[in-house]
């Protein structure tokens, strides 16, 4: 009978002939790198690089920009944009504080990391989470902000629906913390990932998040609530609505369009379209940037 490290060394062997054990990424990524921004930390971003006007991709809950946007960085990038996308703090490489998580903090740190790279003003494209983030840092920075796109998103989180999410949180966070790779893994099988290379990836970087912040960010979006203030913004908008999106009820993004004066550009799919439905939703994302003045972008094959 072998011994357990003997078992061990088998296993760890079989896992690393075994491609579906490898966390390695499905497509090229845009170069990341750590910027430090002054008086908030270190910040990673990943940069398509170019001349092309500024793109800033704002990810949603639980995720990383990686995990949102990776199918999404080589489109843009194609039609002539500088993409630029940000780990938020607490989630995948972002930086982590001892302060409670707030969504005003991570508006802050995006502008903080525009003015330190000097390239703003910029579009910013939020979604899910990333779009109450992108509303406020064109609150708070109006001069960083030339265009807001807002993805899969709501103007509030108050629905019951999505407050029954909200307040799962504590015990989401007690799971992440014992086993956060066998159940990031377990989890993504339920909503239907095969058991693939793509999927260890994927399960992979969602460790890479901060349970307790990842808890808190839950508890923050079901706090938010912009319907007061939105129709004040003084920036051109677009929505791209996720048709069947059974997290975000149609009727609020609706809202949120109104609200805004936005433009609507529907996606089909559910919360995830922008990686289950990639080709679509990016045809509709290019839409919505050339109509809040992004540029006029390039046929893309």
């Amino acid at each position: 009978m072998p011994s357990t490290l003997q078992r061990a060394r088998e296993i760890a062997a079989a896992d690393r002939s075994d491609p579906s054990w490898v966390p390695e990424p499905p497509v090229e990524l845009p170069a990341g790198r750590v910027v430090h921004v002054p008086g908030r930390g270190e910040v990673f971003i990943r940069d398509t690089g170019g001349d092309g006007p500024v793109v800033l991709l704002l990810h949603g809950w639980c995720v990383s920009a990686d995990i949102n946007w990776f199918t999404t960085y080589a489109p843009l990038a194609a039609a002539g944009y500088r993409v630029l996308a940000i780990d938020h703090r607490g989630h995948g490489r972002g930086l982590r504080s001892p302060a409670p998580f707030r969504l005003v903090d991570c508006a802050d740190d995006a502008a903080g990391l525009l003015r330190t790279l000097g390239v703003g003003p910029v579009t910013a494209v939020g979604y899910s989470m990333g779009g109450p983030i992108a509303t406020l840092l064109a609150r708070s920075h109006p001069d960083q902000v030339s265009g807001l796109v807002l993805c899969a998103t709501a103007p509030d989180w108050s629905h019951p629906r999505m407050k029954r999410i909200w307040r799962s949180m504590a015990a989401f966070r007690g799971v992440l913390g014992v086993a956060p790779n066998a159940s990031w893994r377990r989890a993504l099988r339920l909503v239907g990932f095969p058991d693939s290379p793509r999927t260890t990836w994927t399960a992979a970087e969602l460790t890479r998040g901060s349970a307790k912040d990842i808890a808190e960010a839950g508890r923050e979006l079901g706090r938010y609530d912009a319907r007061p203030w939105l129709s004040t913004l003084k920036v051109r908008a677009a929505v791209v609505l996720t048709s069947a999106d059974t997290a975000v009820p149609v009727y609020k993004q609706r809202e949120l369009a109104e609200l805004l004066g936005a433009g609507v550009f529907e996606a089909p799919g559910d919360h995830g379209s922008v990686v289950a439905e990639y080709e679509r939703f990016n045809a509709r994302l290019l839409e919505a940037l050339a109509h809040v003045g992004a540029k006029t972008p390039v046929a893309v094959a």
